[in-house]
């Protein structure tokens, strides 16, 4: 242990609430409660409202462990990247002890809760989640190949499926269609943020893809990555999770992502760096909006389909 990691276990002690709430990753657990809720709402059999409640709850304290671990094991590279020395192990107001109990903890708790009041296939698909983003992406993918975000994405793609399990006890061809939308996302989403924290990845030893292939092989995997999500999530508006205002909202968001990732793939390094990578910060946030748009439609359709159908019973 370094001197660094000795001193911070030191100066724990004086954590908060919210330093507690902080390790959940509270912005990317609001990410997974609004596609779980989703895929809840648009699975095909209705759910009780308190048995929905509960288990949403149990799928984001679920979310949340899994965050926490990740910032456990990830405490030396907090320390580095300036984007997450504010976090609480690295500020040394949480230990990393502490904060590795509270996740094993509260991963136990969510998973047992969730199978006693769903079922255990929702329940195996959020162990599983905590195990793949924690194991395979945090402890193996992150720091080994540049196709991390790839194929650790897959950690953020299983809410919708989870949601859906609750609902029928099952996975369906709708369910792996909502994770593909969030697989293929993530990439272009983290590369664009990879683009304009310059320096943070490299210095933290993280093989980021602007780091081991560079920055122009970067923009075009963005590219690609957007030409190939853009089929994919159109062609969603004609399963049953789709339909008309899908389609359309997905028609209009595809068009200014695939716009936005052209205009990263055609900049240099020089300009991007000259106006503070303002076309890649903005790619990044729209990306935001374009995943919350695309589940707002399916959420948007599932609603018309129950007053079409007499409401949910």
């Amino acid at each position: 242990m370094s001197d660094t990691s000795i001193n911070t276990q030191l100066t724990t002690g004086d954590a908060s609430f919210g330093d507690y709430f902080s390790l959940l990753k509270p912005r990317v657990m609001s990410l997974v409660v609004f596609t779980a809720l989703v895929g809840l709402l648009a699975a095909p059999q209705p759910v009780h409202p308190l048995l929905a409640f509960a288990s949403i709850l149990f799928i984001a304290i679920g979310g949340g462990a899994s965050g926490a671990l990740n910032m456990w094991w990830d405490a030396d590279i907090d320390r580095i990247m300036k984007r997450t020395q504010s976090r609480p192990i690295p500020a040394g107001r949480i230990s990393e002890q502490e904060t590795f109990a509270f996740g094993v903890f509260l991963s136990v708790f969510a998973v047992i809760m969730l199978a006693l009041a769903a079922n255990w296939v929702a329940a195996g698909l959020l162990a599983f989640t905590i195990f793949f983003y924690v194991v395979v992406y945090t402890m193996w993918l992150k720091r080994w190949t540049p196709q991390n975000i790839v194929i650790g994405g897959a950690a953020g793609a299983f809410p919708p499926m989870i949601g859906w399990a609750v609902a029928t006890g099952g996975i369906s061809v709708e369910s792996v269609l909502m994770f593909t939308i969030i697989f293929m996302w993530t990439p272009p989403h983290f590369w664009a943020l990879a683009l304009f924290m310059k320096s943070d990845y490299r210095d933290a030893g993280v093989p980021m893809l602007t780091v081991t292939h560079g920055r122009k092989a970067t923009r075009r995997h963005i590219l690609v990555y957007t030409i190939l999500l853009a089929p994919i999530a159109i062609g969603a508006a004609f399963t049953a999770i789709g339909g008309p205002v899908y389609l359309a909202v997905s028609v209009l968001l595809n068009l200014v992502f695939l716009k936005g990732a052209f205009d990263i793939w055609r900049r240099d390094e020089a300009t991007a760096e000259a106006d503070d990578y303002k076309v890649e910060k903005k790619v990044f946030y729209f990306s935001l909006l374009y995943l919350f748009g695309h589940f707002l439609a399916i959420l948007a359709q599932a609603v018309l389909g129950a007053y079409e159908f007499g409401g949910w019973s």
